[in-house]
């Protein structure tokens, strides 16, 4: 180990931060960074699913700069209800994603349950001189955001909606090739760039929304953060949605919780997407004016989507949403 006289010495990072994994100080120069996530289906195929719910648990390594390793599955299934096939192909799309990332699933845990729930536990490793975090941007960094939003949405619409509901609406729902592609992406390459380039702070965007995992990352570092929200892409059809009054539970909740800290002057719609709750989104980064066109440029020749949506400040804790 790390050779401190007392365990919790050698303990980076736990969970007075809010970061995105616990970072553990080993012999060397490495840290091992260690998350666990997992939740229930969110789309019908039950190997989809697996591959989704696996990429959203790998995501919290990637946003600390480190490479996964090693994972173990968590899972929950009502063995009295569905065949055990399903809960082997949610097993078979795990292992598929974990295969891309490049680490094995080495056994795991099954409780008899309720409804279907699956995720992992993985371990990653990195420099402890590339170790990123989400607490240490500074006013004047840029921030980046790797994928579009507006996951939480459709997802929930494309559950929940019965035919009534559907009539209601003046639009017909998009499909969800879009969103499952994005939500199936690993944030590997998004990870090793900005780690190349040297990112002063990041995170991953998840279950708080844009704007909770933003008020994180300001919270950590006692700062603020202007959003252009011109410059933050939904994905096709969340806008749509929420112009015709659909409001899912999880967004909604995020709306009520972050609202003191923001400053909107942007629409309530604008805000409305900034709190929607992201499965596998995408990274937050932010970089020190001058790396951001080495970071644009990095992104842009390997084709990979980066929008830059604002700029932290000296306002503590406090997030702007504009437009322009």
């Amino acid at each position: 180990m790390s050779g401190h006289e007392h365990p919790q010495e050698a303990l980076l990072i736990g969970y007075h931060s809010s970061d995105d994994a616990a970072a553990l100080e080993v012999e060397g120069s490495f840290v091992l960074v260690q998350t666990v996530d997992f939740f229930t289906p969110i789309v019908d195929d039950p190997e989809t699913f697996g591959a989704i719910a696996a990429a959203n648990s790998i995501s919290d390594i990637y946003a600390m700069g480190a490479t996964p390793i090693l994972g173990l599955a968590i899972a929950g299934f009502p063995s009295d209800v569905l065949p055990i096939e399903v809960l082997q192909a949610i097993f078979r799309g795990g292992i598929r994603k974990a295969t891309e990332a490049g680490f094995p699933v080495a056994g795991g845990h099954t409780i008899i349950d309720d409804v279907p729930k699956y995720g992992l536990a993985v371990t990653g490793r990195v420099a402890k001189d590339k170790l990123v975090r989400n607490s240490t941007a500074r006013p004047g960094d840029a921030v980046y955001l790797t994928k579009p939003i507006g996951t939480g949405i459709l997802i929930a619409a494309h559950r929940s909606m019965n035919t009534r509901l559907r009539r209601l609406f003046s639009r017909t729902l998009p499909a969800l090739d879009e969103v499952v592609s994005w939500m199936m992406l690993l944030n590997r390459r998004s990870s090793q760039l900005m780690t190349q380039i040297g990112a002063t702070a990041a995170t991953d965007v998840t279950g708080y929304g844009l704007v909770g995992h933003l008020r994180e990352m300001c919270r950590g570092a006692g700062i603020g953060v202007d959003v252009d929200m011109t410059k933050v892409t939904a994905m096709a059809g969340a806008i749509e949605l929420i112009e015709d009054g659909y409001l899912p539970e999880g967004t909604a909740r995020n709306m009520a919780e972050f609202r003191s800290s923001v400053e909107n002057e942007a629409t309530e719609l604008d805000y409305t997407l900034a709190c929607d709750a992201q499965t596998n989104g995408g990274l937050l980064i932010a970089v020190a004016p001058e790396q951001e066109l080495h970071l644009e440029g990095a992104f842009e020749r390997e084709g990979l989507y980066l929008a830059k949506i604002g700029r932290f400040n000296d306002r503590k804790e406090i997030i702007r949403l504009h437009r322009g």
